[in-house]
């Protein structure tokens, strides 16, 4: 597979060691994070990150930021994009099995390098496992996505105050 990187500054020291786990795994990584320690907003990273997905450059994403919270709240922003929270082997391999998960993010300063090479090898060995309750939910999610964005375009102007 192909799978996009991306870090902000609080991941970078975990980046290198994500990267050698993907690859490790035979994985082909397009890298979309930061080099350095240096600030960053991680909703930019995060989205180019994800957009590799979402075009189809990549098939899967790997986001690693301080907590993971803020990549998370930003992937699942961007149409397409079902991004889980892996700090655990279980949800990482669970949110692709169920949720049919593209992006998983996780944060540098909660979990260390053995634990996110476990949990890299867990989201990137997943597969969705397609049965008629889990489509079903899926189609759901997606349902969401668009009703939302139907309702953005329709909403009324604020109105001024």
């Amino acid at each position: 597979m192909r799978i996009a990187l991306g870090n902000d500054h609080a991941g970078h020291a975990l980046k290198d060691h994500v990267r050698g786990v993907i690859e490790r795994l035979g994985h082909e990584v397009i890298d979309r994070g930061t080099d350095s320690d240096a600030p960053v907003d991680f909703p930019d990273i995060t989205f180019a990150t994800c957009d590799a997905v979402r075009t189809g450059e990549a098939d899967r994403a790997v986001l690693v930021c301080g907590t993971g919270a803020g990549a998370l709240m930003a992937a699942n922003k961007i149409a397409g994009i079902r991004c889980g929270l892996g700090h655990d082997v279980y949800s990482a391999h669970q949110a692709v099995e169920h949720d049919d998960a593209n992006a998983i993010a996780m944060g540098a300063w909660l979990i260390g390098p053995a634990m996110a090479g476990a949990v890299v090898e867990a989201f990137l060995g997943a597969t969705f496992d397609n049965d008629e309750d889990t489509v079903r939910r899926v189609a759901k999610l997606h349902e969401l996505e668009l009703r939302s964005a139907r309702e953005l375009t329709t909403a009324p102007p604020a109105a001024d105050s």
